[in-house]
């Protein structure tokens, strides 16, 4: 299974996110915003947390329109599986690729720590390695992570089962303690929370680990 991380200026969690893939055994590579395409044979694309641009005008908004991220649309759009954390979430919203915008939280500071969730769904190959309703713990690091979507929206979300993951004590005001969303195909995830900083047990947990394996051994028999 392949996996490519897409870098901008100011991301931080590239890094993260390719030891995260590695270590559930998927063979990663690195691509710079200023590429034009995805790398052949690419089962998954990941787009990592971090301040893009500086968050300039909006979170996520510049880095959406840099030369990959037409090839990040294109391959989502033909059916690839792609995975937005924290700003790679606010990425893949400002892409068109996941409904809603992530909005300064509600209580207008910068929150950082560790983060009780529930997984919403376990039908989803990023969520099929936890049980449904199970309670998991991932860090979370965030100024923009409120979750805002129109009524009729998160109507759809929820009668299409395509909440995956909820905070339990919401951090930040999100509409229906909503942390990340599925895309209609169930193949683009975007969440708030960081599964890549708890995958062994030196980073203080492991929560985060079954959805890189999930993920990694659903696409190598694929």
């Amino acid at each position: 299974m392949k996996a490519a991380v897409i870098t901008f200026p100011g991301s931080n969690c590239d890094r993260d996110l390719y030891d995260a893939f590695a270590k559930s055994g998927a063979e990663v590579v690195r691509v710079w915003h200023k590429e034009t395409a995805i790398p052949e044979g690419t089962d998954v694309v990941g787009v990592p947390g971090g301040f893009s641009f500086g968050d300039y005008l909006r979170c996520g908004a510049i880095a959406s329109r840099s030369p990959i991220g037409e090839a990040v649309v294109d391959f989502a759009r033909r059916g690839g599986h792609v995975i937005g954390i924290c700003n790679g979430f606010q990425v893949l919203t400002e892409m068109g690729l996941l409904p809603g915008a992530l909005m300064r939280n509600a209580g207008l500071k910068f929150v950082c720590r560790q983060q009780r969730l529930t997984v919403a769904t376990s039908t989803s190959p990023f969520t099929e390695g936890y049980a449904r309703g199970a309670e998991i713990t991932f860090p979370i690091a965030h100024h923009d992570g409120n979750y805002v979507i129109d009524a009729e929206g998160l109507k759809r979300l929820e009668g299409e089962d395509r909440v995956a993951f909820r905070y339990v004590d919401n951090p930040n005001g999100s509409a229906a303690d909503i942390a990340g969303v599925l895309s209609e195909n169930r193949r683009v995830l975007g969440l708030m929370p960081h599964p890549e900083r708890v995958v062994e047990p030196a980073q203080g947990g492991t929560d985060g680990a079954a959805l890189f394996r999930a993920l990694t051994g659903l696409l190598a028999k694929a």
